[in-house]
C-alpha cells in the first residue's frame, strides 16, 4: 500500500512550492516597489538642495546664472549626472552634464516628458546599460512663494546603494520563504494525526458497507441453497484468481462486491421456482433468468454498489456467446464476470447441496478444462487450474467461521487500498 507519509509529504511539498511562488512573487514585487520608492525619495531629497533659497520669478542676471551653473556643476559631479533648470514658462535656463555619463543624456532624449502642474515631485526610472537612473522633475519654489520653475535631474543610483537595497530584498524574500516552509513542516504532524482519524472513520464506514453487502449476499444464498458458505467461498476463490491475473485494488473491490451480490436478483424470484427440487420447465427457466436483470435494477439504486454490476450482469455470459443476459462473447464480457463465472461453477460442482453430493476435485477440474473456450475464458482457466488444488484445500473445506474471518481480512485490505489509491491519483502518478 502506498505510504500515507509519502503522499502527505509530496502534497505538502507541492503546496509549499505553490504558496512560495505566490507569496514570494508578491513579496518580490512589493519589495521592488519599495526600492523604487527609496531610490526616488533619495533623488527627490537631493534635488531639493539645488535651490534651497528659491529662484527669482523674472529674468536672471548673469551673476545669478553663474551661481546656478556653479551649483549645477557641483551636482553633476555627484549622483546627479544631468541637470536642467527651466523657468516658469518651461524655457530652459541652463544645462549641466557630467561628460562621463553623456550616453545617458543621449539615451534619455528619446523619451519625452511633461512638466508637473502641482507641487509634487514626478519621476521615471530607467535601466540604461549597467546603470539604474531616475529622471526627477521637481517644481522649484520662488523667493516670494509659488512656483518659479522646474528642476530636472538625472540621478544615478550608486552600486553600493543598489546592493544594499537588493540585499534587503533577498533577506526579506528568504525570511518569507522560510516562514512558509516552517508553517508547512508544522502542518505535517497535524495532517498525519487528522488522517489517522479519517482512516479510522473510513475503516468503520467500509466495514459497515462490507458487512451489509456480505449479509445481503449470504441471506440470498441461504434462501437459494440453505447455506451462506457458497458466497464466502466463491468470493475467496475469485480474490485468489484475480490476484493470479494481477487485478488492481479498485477492480478487486468491484469483484468482491459482485461476488457478494451476484445472485441478489433472486430476491425477486418466487419460492416455487427458486426452490423447486426438480428440473425447471422452459417457462420457469425464463423466469429464473430474470434474476440477472432484477439484480442490476437493485444495485443501480446505489452508487456504492455500482461496482458489483459487471459480475451481476455478466456471470451467466459464456465465452462463445451462448449465455445470457446479453449474449456477450470473448473479451466483450467484463473481466470480473469472466473470473467469477469460473469460480461460481467450480464451487457449485465441489460443494454439497441438499439435492447432490460434492463432486471430486479432479472431476470438477475436468469439467472446467473441457468448457475452456466455450463457457470460460481459456486464459483464465489456465491460471485457475494452476491454483485450484491449493485453493480447494484451504477454502473448500473450511468452516463458515473460518471463511468469514479470512474474507473479512482480505476484503478490508483491498477496500482500504482502493480507497487510498482513489483519493491520491496525483501522488500515485508522481
Amino acid at each position: 500500500m502506498i505510504s500515507i507519509h509519502r503522499i502527505v509529504l509530496r502534497r505538502l511539498l507541492l503546496a509549499w512550492v505553490a504558496v512560495s511562488l505566490l507569496v514570494g512573487g508578491l513579496t518580490y514585487y512589493f519589495e521592488l516597489e519599495q526600492i523604487d520608492d527609496a531610490v526616488v525619495a533619495l533623488a527627490a531629497s537631493q534635488s531639493t538642495h539645488f535651490a534651497p533659497e528659491g529662484l527669482k520669478t523674472g529674468t536672471h542676471t548673469a551673476e545669478e546664472l553663474r551661481v546656478l551653473e556653479q551649483r549645477a556643476g557641483e551636482f553633476v559631479k555627484r549622483n546627479f549626472v544631468v541637470i536642467e533648470v527651466y523657468d516658469r514658462q518651461e524655457q530652459r535656463i541652463l544645462e549641466a552634464v557630467n561628460p562621463q555619463y553623456a550616453h545617458i543624456e543621449a539615451e534619455l532624449k528619446r523619451f519625452k516628458h511633461s512638466f508637473p502642474h502641482d507641487t509634487h515631485s514626478h519621476y521615471q526610472k530607467f535601466v540604461i546599460g549597467d546603470d539604474t537612473v531616475v529622471q526627477v522633475l521637481v517644481p522649484l519654489p520662488s523667493k516670494n512663494g509659488g512656483n518659479a520653475g522646474f528642476f530636472e535631474g538625472v540621478f544615478v543610483v550608486d552600486r553600493a546603494t543598489l546592493h544594499e537595497f537588493r540585499d534587503r530584498l533577498w533577506h526579506t524574500l528568504a525570511t518569507v520563504l522560510f516562514a512558509v516552509l516552517a508553517t508547512t513542516v508544522l502542518l505535517y504532524p497535524v495532517i498525519i494525526a487528522l488522517n489517522r482519524d479519517v482512516i479510522r472513520f473510513s475503516q468503520e464506514v467500509l466495514k459497515g458497507n462490507l458487512e451489509m453487502a456480505s449479509v445481503l449476499g449470504a441471506a440470498i444464498a441461504k434462501r437459494d441453497s440453505d447455506t451462506g458458505d457458497h458466497n464466502y467461498r466463491v468470493t475467496l476463490y475469485a480474490i485468489e484468481l484475480a490476484e493470479a491475473v494481477g487485478l488492481s485494488a479498485g477492480e478487486m473491490r468491484q469483484l468482491i462486491l459482485g461476488a457478494f451480490l451476484h445472485d441478489v436478483g433472486k430476491i425477486g424470484i418466487s419460492d416455487n421456482i427458486l426452490l423447486k427440487p426438480g428440473k425447471l420447465t422452459a417457462e420457469e427457466f425464463a423466469i429464473m433468468r430474470t434474476h440477472v436483470a432484477l439484480g442490476v435494477d437493485i444495485v443501480e439504486q446505489s452508487d456504492w454498489l455500482q461496482g458489483a454490476r459487471a459480475v451481476i450482469e455478466g456471470h451467466h455470459e459464456k465465452f462463445d456467446g451462448s449465455g445470457y443476459l446479453r449474449g456477450l462473447s470473448g473479451n466483450d464480457i467484463p473481466l470480473n464476470a469472466r473470473i467469477f463465472s469460473i469460480v461460481d461453477v467450480f464451487d457449485a460442482l465441489t460443494s454439497r447441496r441438499p439435492y447432490k453430493a460434492p463432486m471430486p476435485l479432479d472431476g470438477a477440474l475436468g469439467i472446467i478444462q473441457k468448457d475452456a473456450g466455450t463457457h470460460f475464458d481459456p486464459r483464465l482457466v489456465e491460471h485457475f487450474l494452476a491454483i485450484a488444488a491449493d485453493l480447494h484445500a484451504r477454502i473448500g473445506l473450511a468452516s463458515e467461521a473460518e471463511l468469514q474471518a479470512r474474507l473479512r481480512e482480505q476484503a478490508m485490505r483491498y477496500f482500504l487500498r482502493a480507497s487510498v489509491e482513489a483519493s491520491a491519483p496525483a501522488a500515485v502518478a508522481a
